[in-house]
């Protein structure tokens, strides 16, 4: 009878110990957030237009036109780009300042090659342009005068649907002493700025 208690009695400690972990919540898997994904192709292409300017600091010559700009680039992620432009010029002005003047001059003319770092912010996106170029300026007293040198820039971006945005950005050209014409020993700064469109794949 005393064996038959016992085991009764166990059969209850054991009964007792499966409900008593009944209580405790299972463990949740950790779920890792996956990294934004652009939603579609990183290719882009883009118009704009603006103004170039090309001027000497030292007589306040100054040449001034009127641009189109080409761009194509490729965005690796959210945070960065390659982007490569090309811009001619056209209906220039020109601005003889202390000088005697020159007989003949053509337009403002740049090409550039630049890394992109990009820091959006919903569908607006502020960046810079990093890069190296060249700035022309045709048909200055019968040749072209031409200078290449590091370049860099400012700019923002509004996303109008996912694949349009609207872009405005300035970008230095040149600054230097000197330029390929009869400015060779005068300080010389070239700038441009657009307002464009970019078309994303």
């Amino acid at each position: 009878m005393r064996k038959a208690t016992l085991s009764f009695v166990s059969v209850l400690a054991l009964g007792g110990l499966g409900y008593a972990g009944g209580d405790i919540a299972p463990v949740e898997p950790v779920v890792e957030t996956p990294a934004p994904v652009l939603e579609n192709s990183a290719f882009y292409i883009g118009l704009g237009m603006g103004e170039s300017q090309i001027e000497n600091d030292t007589t306040s010559e100054e040449f001034t036109s009127t641009h189109i700009t080409l761009q194509a680039g490729y965005q690796f992620n959210d945070y960065i780009a390659l982007e490569g432009r090309y811009t001619f010029g056209f209906n220039t002005d020109y601005d003889r300042g202390t000088t005697l003047g020159l007989p003949s001059y053509g337009d403002v003319s740049n090409w550039g090659i630049y890394l992109k770092p990009i820091y959006p912010i919903g569908d607006f996106s502020v960046y810079a342009l990093l890069g190296y170029g060249g700035v022309m300026l045709s048909d200055i007293n019968g040749g072209d005068a031409y200078e290449d040198s590091y370049q860099y820039g400012l700019g923002a971006a509004y996303n109008i649907t996912k694949n349009f945005s609207v872009f405005a950005d300035y970008v230095w050209l040149y600054d230097d002493t000197g330029f390929d014409y009869v400015a060779r020993r005068d300080d010389v700064d070239a700038n441009v700025w657009t307002l464009g469109v970019s078309y994303r794949f």
